[in-house]
C-alpha cells in the first residue's frame, strides 16, 4: 500500500533536502561550501545580475556567510568545482565529472551534425584549427580569437560567435578554467579537471544507476519523470526503466499536493519517510530565492507542492509581462508568500525595491514586513550596496 504524505511534511522535506532548512548564520567555510553544492548537486550559473548573479544568489540564499572568494577558488585554483550543462549552465561537483563523460558522448553527433549544417562545408577543419590552436598555445577567450589578416578565410571568420569553442566545450574536449567579467575562459578538459575525477572509466548501466539513484536521494521523493529532469541526463525512458528494474528498493508514495487535491504517486527509497530521521523546522525568516533556485527549477513540482505558480519573464515582451522583468520569489519558512521587483543601483549604492507582491492570503502584517526589511538589508550588504529605496507605490 502506498504511503500517503502529508503536504506540509512534503515541503519540510523538500526544503531540508534543498538545504534550506539549517540556520542561515552559521559559519560556511570553503570545505563547507563544497559539501553544500554537492548536496544540492549543481548550482546554475546566468550572467543576468540586476542585484547579484543567480549561482551567487542561491548559495547566499541558504547561508549569508557565503564567500564569492570561496567558489572561485573551487573553480579555479583547487577544481574542485567545474562548469557543463544540466538543465543549464551549471557548477557541478568535479566528482561527477566521469559521469558526464556519458552525456558528451551523447551529445557530440547531435551537436556535430547540427553545427555542420549552420556552417556547411569546412566545419571539420575549422573545428579541428580551432582546438589544435588552444592544445599548442594554451587557454583562449573568445575576444582572443582576432586575426589581423583574414583574408584567408580562417576560422576567425567561419565562427564568429565562438561557435567552435562552445562546441569543443559541450562535448567535454574543453573546459572552462576560468572567467574574466563573467567570460569563459577554455582550456583542454584533462588541462582543467584534476585527473583523479576523470576515473574510473563508468559503464553505461553505472552511469544510469548513478544518475537516477543520486537524482531520487536529492529530490525524496518523486516520479520516474522527475528522477530524469533532476540532472537531464539520462531520457524519461531510461529513468522510467531504472524505477521498474529497482522496485525492490524502492517504495511508493501519495505526495499531497497544497491546493488539496488528488495526490501525486511517487517513488522514494524504502523506509521513507523514517530513514529520513528527524527533520529540522525551516527557519521563519523570509528569505530571497534567485529566479533560477533549484527549490523552483521544477515549475510543476514547485506549484503542486507550494501553490506557487512561477514563471521568469525576462523574454516576455513588457506589456506582455504579469510581474516584471526579473522578478525574486519569497519563502517564509515552508512557505512561498510572495515575489518582488528589485534592483541594485550601485551608482546610487542602493537597493531600488519597486514592486512587492505577496500570495493570496498573505497578510502584509507589521512582523512580517520587519522581516522582510531585515532580508532585503542583507541582500543589500551582498550586492554592495548600502541602503533600500522603496518606490511609491511598491507594496501594490
Amino acid at each position: 500500500m502506498a504511503i500517503l504524505i502529508p503536504n506540509d511534511l512534503a515541503r519540510k522535506i523538500f526544503l531540508e533536502r534543498q538545504r534550506l532548512s539549517q540556520p542561515p548564520g552559521r559559519a560556511l567555510t570553503k570545505a563547507g561550501l563544497l559539501q553544500l553544492i554537492d548536496d544540492l548537486g549543481f548550482v546554475q550559473v546566468d550572467s543576468i545580475a540586476t542585484v547579484e548573479r543567480a549561482h551567487h544568489m542561491i548559495l547566499f540564499s541558504r547561508n549569508q556567510t557565503y564567500k564569492r572568494d570561496h567558489l572561485t577558488a573551487l573553480l579555479e585554483k583547487d577544481r574542485e568545482l567545474f562548469e557543463h550543462w544540466t538543465h543549464d549552465a551549471s557548477i557541478i561537483p568535479s566528482r561527477m565529472f566521469r559521469y558526464w563523460k556519458h552525456r558528451f558522448r551523447r551529445r557530440e553527433p547531435i551537436l556535430a551534425e547540427r553545427w555542420r549544417k549552420w556552417h556547411g562545408d569546412g566545419f571539420d577543419s575549422a573545428f579541428e584549427e580551432t582546438f589544435r590552436h588552444i592544445a599548442e598555445n594554451g587557454a583562449i577567450m573568445s575576444r582572443d580569437m582576432k586575426v589581423e589578416d583574414h583574408k584567408s578565410g580562417g576560422w576567425w571568420n567561419w565562427h564568429p560567435n565562438k561557435t567552435a569553442l562552445e562546441y569543443y566545450w559541450h562535448i567535454g574536449k574543453l573546459a572552462i578554467a576560468g572567467r574574466v567579467n563573467f567570460q569563459k575562459i577554455y582550456d583542454l578538459a584533462e588541462r582543467v579537471i584534476p585527473p583523479h575525477h576523470h576515473e574510473p572509466e563508468v559503464s553505461h548501466e553505472e552511469f544510469i544507476d548513478w544518475a537516477c539513484r543520486s537524482a531520487l536521494e536529492k529530490l525524496s521523493f518523486a516520479t520516474s519523470g522527475e528522477i530524469a529532469a533532476f540532472w537531464d541526463i539520462v531520457t524519461p525512458q531510461e529513468a522510467k526503466e531504472w524505477v521498474t528494474d529497482h522496485r525492490d528498493e524502492l517504495t511508493e508514495v501519495l505526495v499531497e499536493p497544497a491546493d488539496g487535491g488528488k495526490p501525486r504517486a511517487s517513488f522514494a527509497f524504502a523506509g521513507f519517510p523514517e530513514n529520513l530521521g528527524d527533520l529540522p523546522e525551516p527557519p521563519a525568516r523570509v528569505r530571497v530565492l534567485s529566479p533560477f533556485d533549484p527549490l523552483l527549477r521544477n515549475r510543476d513540482r514547485a506549484e503542486r507542492l507550494f501553490d506557487f505558480f512561477y514563471r521568469i519573464e525576462v523574454f516576455v515582451p513588457e506589456p506582455k509581462r504579469q510581474y516584471g522583468y526579473y522578478v525574486f520569489p519569497l519563502l517564509e519558512g515552508e512557505r512561498m508568500i510572495g515575489r518582488i521587483d528589485m534592483k541594485a543601483d550601485r551608482k546610487s549604492n542602493m537597493l531600488d525595491v519597486k514592486r512587492l507582491w505577496l500570495e493570496k492570503g498573505v497578510r502584509p502584517s507589521a512582523g512580517r514586513l520587519e522581516k522582510l526589511e531585515a532580508e532585503l538589508l542583507r541582500v543589500a550588504r551582498f550586492a554592495g550596496v548600502e541602503k533600500i529605496s522603496y518606490q511609491q507605490g511598491w507594496r501594490g
